[in-house]
Order: structure tokens, then C-alpha cells, then sequence
């Protein structure tokens, strides 16, 4: 169960270095290219959001099934067990609450790099017409 929280952290990290390049200043030269690459990467990037659902489910369900461990009915190990078991899905949540918020920041920052580009296009037309 391991390999699909490192598949998630990959995609919010490939993500995250996406939006840092597309808003980065001083990379005028690049951004043509990594807008193209990044708008061919927003429709397979679009799984990590019934994927992120999916595992969402899979804390759910743990949660509602987990043995509580209250009071003196635990041992020391099964108690630190329990705590370790809450920590891992605080942190799965977490990863899957980043996952899903960076990819809504990089479809909003490549929607909006796209049309600066077309708009700027269309001010250099207007201005080589006059």
C-alpha cells in the first residue's frame, strides 16, 4: 500500500516544481515550452483526482475500522501502534490535500500564462497593423 502514496507524492511534487517554473520571473525564454508541456501534462495529471478520492476512502474505511485503544484496555505497543497508525493518515491526508491543491493552482497558473501569451500575441498584431 506503500507505492500509491509514493506515486501521489511524486505527481504533487512534479506538480509543485510545474507552478514554481511557470511563475518564476527572468525565464521568458523557457516559458513557451514549459506552457506546452505543462497544458499536454494537465489531462494525465487529471487522475490524481479520482486517485486522491480513492484514497481518501482508504482512510476513511481504516478509521471507521480501526480497534480503538482507550484507556487501560491497550498494551504500551498496541497504544503507540494506534497513535502511528493516526499520525500515517494525518500525514496521507495531508499529501492528498497538496496533491489536489497543487493541481488546481497549476491548471489556474497555465490558464492564465496561456492567455497572457494570447493576449500578448494579439497587442503585437495590433501594433504591427498600425
Amino acid at each position: 500500500m506503500a507505492l500509491e502514496w509514493v506515486v501521489l507524492g511524486y505527481a504533487a511534487g512534479a506538480e509543485a516544481i510545474m507552478v514554481l517554473l511557470l511563475t518564476l520571473p527572468g525565464l521568458a525564454g523557457l516559458r513557451k515550452g514549459l506552457t506546452a508541456v505543462t497544458r499536454n501534462l494537465l489531462k494525465p495529471f487529471m487522475t490524481v483526482v479520482p486517485f486522491c478520492l480513492f484514497l481518501l476512502m482508504d482512510i476513511y474505511w481504516k478509521y471507521e475500522t480501526r480497534a480503538s485503544c482507550e484507556g487501560d484496555s491497550c498494551t504500551t505497543s498496541e497504544h503507540l501502534r494506534h497513535q502511528k497508525s493516526i499520525m500515517k493518515s494525518q500525514r496521507n491526508a495531508f499529501l492528498i490535500a497538496a496533491a489536489l491543491v497543487f493541481y488546481w493552482l497549476l491548471y489556474s497558473v497555465t490558464h492564465l500564462v496561456v492567455s497572457v501569451e494570447q493576449l500578448n500575441e494579439r497587442l503585437e498584431r495590433l501594433k504591427n497593423r498600425d
